[in-house]
């Protein structure tokens, strides 16, 4: 078995092993791995993601943090989330759930292309396995037959009164590598209609994912 996990915390590099099952729009830290011969020709490797060790902050020019907020109200100074992702012979689970958030609300969740910034807009895009060929920087993708659950990671939550979530998805492809760079929340759950389908209203927080 190939195990690969990199768990981030307040900007630290630890390597631990994972059990799988932990968890507008549109979207630097040092990691490790641990890697064991297979003993047989299966293949699964997941990675791990926690925010740092004092949660969501504030985006600030110098900052290394790789978990930022741009709503404190929605997504406050302190919360959190992990987002687990294992992939196993052509197939990706990704979990997510998170601690502190607003209670009782709704939020749509994707994974990105590009690595979270000050500003809600550097991270891109949402990660597609079929890419629009219609879609660009200023128009992301809002056809059904690509803006979908099964084309794209959608994990949309709704809090509980305590402001915890938690959600999981299943695709039947992996990640490409080093097109996979963030999960993004936003203020919305994810529409499903023509010329809207994909989207989630803004941006609440980012937090940086090489999946």
């Amino acid at each position: 078995m190939y195990t690969r996990c990199a768990t981030l915390i307040a900007g630290a590099s630890v390597t631990v092993l994972v059990v799988a099952g932990c968890g507008n729009d549109d979207e630097s830290t040092d990691d490790s791995a641990t890697v064991e011969t297979p003993p047989t020709s299966l293949e699964t490797a997941t990675t791990s993601l926690l925010t740092p060790r004092g949660g969501f902050t504030l985006p600030v020019e110098g900052g290394t943090d790789n978990a930022f907020t741009y709503d404190e109200a929605a997504v406050p100074v302190g919360s959190s989330v992990n987002v687990d992702s294992e992939e196993q012979d052509g197939r990706t689970t990704v979990t997510f759930s998170a601690t502190g958030l607003a209670p009782n609300r709704d939020f749509g969740v994707h994974v990105h292309t590009r690595a979270c910034g000050r500003e809600p807009s550097d991270s891109g895009p949402h990660y597609q396995n079929d890419v629009d060929p219609m879609a660009t920087p200023e128009s992301p993708s809002s056809d059904p037959a690509y803006a979908n659950p099964q084309n794209e990671i959608w994990l949309d939550v709704t809090t509980d009164g305590n402001g915890n979530a938690q959600s999981s998805t299943a695709v039947n492809w992996e990640f490409r590598d080093d097109e996979a760079n963030s999960v993004v929340l936003h203020a919305q759950r994810t529409k499903t209609g023509p010329g809207v389908a994909g989207m989630a209203g803004d941006r609440l927080a980012c937090i940086d994912e090489d999946l």
